[in-house]
């Protein structure tokens, strides 16, 4: 069965153009071409990659995070409470009102104490700057040496200035060895990030993250088995082109050096928008819709690959609405806030000035500090009776 899946899954009418088959992309009389199962070493070389990874975090990321500066946020632990923890663990991190008072009333605690035993419990779980700074300094290593290494491989190709020439002769096009082991490099490395999801700093993009990383290497795959490579390096060049400035970003801002940040911010924002929202509808979405076909007709691969492109450049639509957002908030105050995809770090100062404002209730119902006298009720219609009677006598 599994053997007539796989026959049926490489036909040649699904990944090629009509009347191209997998016998004219084989290797004779020196000329190399791209095959499928060349992609199975980058499953090695992600693991490769996640050691690295482990070990410059430790051993560079996290000493150079103090030498910056980078400073942990000093938080307090909450008090060994085993039915709240359950809770926390089974039922759900922010419990509603109800939910929270039912939980006091079998604690023996107020309803503001056991919602405070709460925000700092997600607060135990929000992870630190160190571990932010070390990741992004990871990821800005390896976009940087990706992007120049791009660029080197691609900078002497003409398809790199004139992306319709990404289809001369397609696909019979040779693969270069530079060309197939950076390649391979890219699509190890977004494996690898699939890999650590689970473990990295959450943001609240989390699934449009997924849905790229995965839009990432499913495009990758295919655009390698389908000898889409031309315009697959130039989709990479333009991520990385910007990735590096974003991380960079990151960095600075877990620092002290906010004038920095914001003039990295800015210059991160317009080439951004520059490469995500001019250049790549303009000329790769345009070569692949239009200039891809030629004297062939359309194939199932044709509309795979643009479908994907497509769905990537939603992503860069939603990512540009949250850096239009940043950069007003930029204008507004004249300095770069946090990460707006940042989960925010609830604070215990509100809460202790909205205590100062408004009277604790204690379990008896009894509450810190005097109220007014109810207007209403039995002891205020006695009080005014007696009130009267004084005032007749």
């Amino acid at each position: 069965m599994l053997s007539s899946f796989n026959e049926w899954l490489w036909q040649h009418r699904f990944w090629l153009p009509p009347n191209v088959t997998w016998a004219e992309l084989e290797d004779r009389d020196g000329r190399v071409y791209p095959h499928p199962q060349d992609m199975l070493a980058a499953l090695p070389l992600a693991l490769v990659l996640l050691a690295m990874r482990l070990a410059f975090e430790r051993f560079v990321g996290l000493p150079l995070s103090r030498w910056l500066g980078v400073r942990d946020q000093t938080r307090r632990q909450v008090k060994p409470n085993a039915t709240l923890e359950k809770h926390f663990l089974t039922e759900g991190h922010r419990p509603k009102e109800p939910q929270l008072s039912l939980l006091a009333a079998q604690c023996g605690l107020t309803l503001r104490q056991t919602q405070r035993w709460f925000r700092r419990r997600r607060k135990q779980d929000r992870p630190q700057l160190t571990k932010k700074f070390c990741e992004a300094s990871w990821r800005f290593l390896f976009y940087l040496s990706s992007f120049v290494g791009g660029l080197s491989v691609l900078y002497h190709e003409s398809w790199l200035w004139a992306p319709v020439m990404c289809w001369d002769n397609y696909p019979n096009q040779t693969l270069k060895p530079s060309l197939y082991w950076w390649y391979l490099l890219e699509l190890a490395f977004y494996l690898s990030l699939l890999i650590r999801l689970p473990f990295d700093v959450k943001r609240k993009d989390f699934k449009e993250q997924v849905i790229h990383h995965f839009v990432v290497v499913i495009l990758m795959t295919f655009s390698y088995s389908a000898n889409l490579l031309r315009i697959g390096s130039l989709v990479l060049l333009l991520h990385d082109s910007t990735d590096y400035l974003l991380e960079a970003c990151k960095m600075v801002n877990y620092t002290q050096y906010q004038q920095v940040c914001d003039a990295l911010f800015l210059i991160f924002s317009l080439v951004f928008f520059y490469t995500r929202l001019v250049l790549f509808p303009t000329q790769i979405l345009y070569t692949t819709y239009y200039e891809s076909l030629g004297n062939r007709g359309p194939f199932f691969g044709y509309y795979f690959f643009n479908g994907l492109l497509m769905l990537l450049q939603l992503l860069h639509v939603f990512w540009s609405c949250l850096i239009l957002r940043m950069l007003r908030n930029f204008i507004k105050k004249g300095q770069m806030e946090k990460d707006i995809r940042s989960d925010v770090e609830e604070s215990d100062s509100s809460e202790e000035e909205a205590a100062a404002q408004e009277p604790l209730q204690l379990k008896n119902g009894a509450a810190r500090g005097p109220r007014p006298a109810p207007t209403d009720g039995p002891r205020s219609r006695v009080a005014a009776r007696l009130t009267r009677h004084t005032t007749a006598t």
